[in-house]
């Protein structure tokens, strides 16, 4: 309990602490309609590019002389992110590449950009290794607020709009038919995961944020059925595996990003493993709909073939 108190009570881990709960709460609300539209690794293209964002904030931030050098780099990164995000949606839209081919040249541009960049800036590749992995000694209070701020537009947009970006995400042609604004709705999209991933990127690293917006989905959509508890429940999971991977980082000198990450894989693990269990009560409670009223027939399980259910 002593050493509890003292984490609680610790400043650096009082804003990670915070900022995990943040993120935790928001990046899968993004993820569930990623994962819905099938564009799982979009987090990651944005990733890689949005680290071009952090080198060009360092550079901006050592040109103008400002101390540290870095205190431009998350603004760097949303407006990169942000623009990086809109090109993929248009290129996706227009049909000119591949949406795969998209990604890929996000992925390697990213990372080439950044590394490049950064050396020009005066900084070495070891500068980024915070922000590929994440790390929670770079929290500050203006980054906190600015991870509040960003995590209030996203879970806006993300709940707010829940209904119109659902029927985009699951079927766009039908969205279109009923005269929803499809092209905003999936900007809107876009936009927001390029802020999710620049508000995961100090807690879980730009390498690992995907990880962050789809793995606790995948969890959720273990036990769950609907479109909304498998965001709620996503959400939860979220927050619990960034709550319990920072805390583990508090005593044992691990990366945060790849602890949250290797937990909330666990719980997928844990879940799938659960998932026929819970199937087999659901088919058991469904052979009889009026458990609570006696059955005049006792057919024998397996005594009514296919060809007769059908027919039935």
């Amino acid at each position: 309990m002593n050493e509890l108190t003292l984490m609680l009570t610790d400043p650096l881990m009082q804003r990670a602490l915070l900022a995990a709960l943040l993120v935790g709460a928001a990046a899968p609300v993004v993820g569930t309609y990623l994962v819905q539209r099938r564009l799982s690794l979009l987090g990651d293209g944005i990733g890689h590019i949005a680290l071009t964002g952090v080198a060009l904030g360092w550079l901006v931030g050592a040109a103008m002389g400002l101390r540290p050098h870095d205190v431009l780099t998350v603004p760097g990164a949303v407006l990169t992110a942000v623009i990086g995000s809109v090109l993929i949606e248009v290129v996706r839209r227009r049909g000119r590449t591949s949406g795969d081919l998209a990604l890929a040249l996000m992925f390697y541009g990213g990372i080439a950009g950044g590394v490049l960049i950064i050396g020009i800036a005066g900084g070495t590749s070891g500068n980024l290794m915070a922000y590929l992995f994440g790390s929670i000694s770079t929290v500050s209070t203006a980054d906190l607020v600015l991870t509040a701020v960003l995590t209030v537009i996203i879970l806006g947009i993300g709940i707010g709009l829940r209904t119109a970006l659902f029927a985009v995400s699951h079927d766009e042609e039908f969205a279109v038919a009923s005269g929803l604004p499809v092209w905003l709705l999936n900007m809107a999209v876009a936009v927001v995961a390029a802020l999710t991933v620049t508000v995961a990127m100090r807690v879980v690293g730009l390498l690992l944020v995907s990880a962050l917006m789809i793995v606790p989905v995948a969890v959720a959509q273990q036990v769950t059925h609907s479109f909304r508890l498998t965001m709620g429940l996503a959400s939860v999971v979220g927050v619990v595996v960034c709550i319990a991977g920072l805390s583990i980082t508090y005593w044992h000198n691990v990366s945060p990003g790849a602890t949250i990450v290797v937990l909330a894989i666990g719980v997928y693990l844990l879940a799938a493993m659960a998932r026929p269990l819970l199937h087999r009560r659901a088919a058991l409670a469904a052979q009889d709909p009026h458990p609570d009223i006696p059955d005049d027939v006792q057919v024998p399980a397996g005594a009514i073939t296919s060809d007769e259910e059908h027919e039935s």
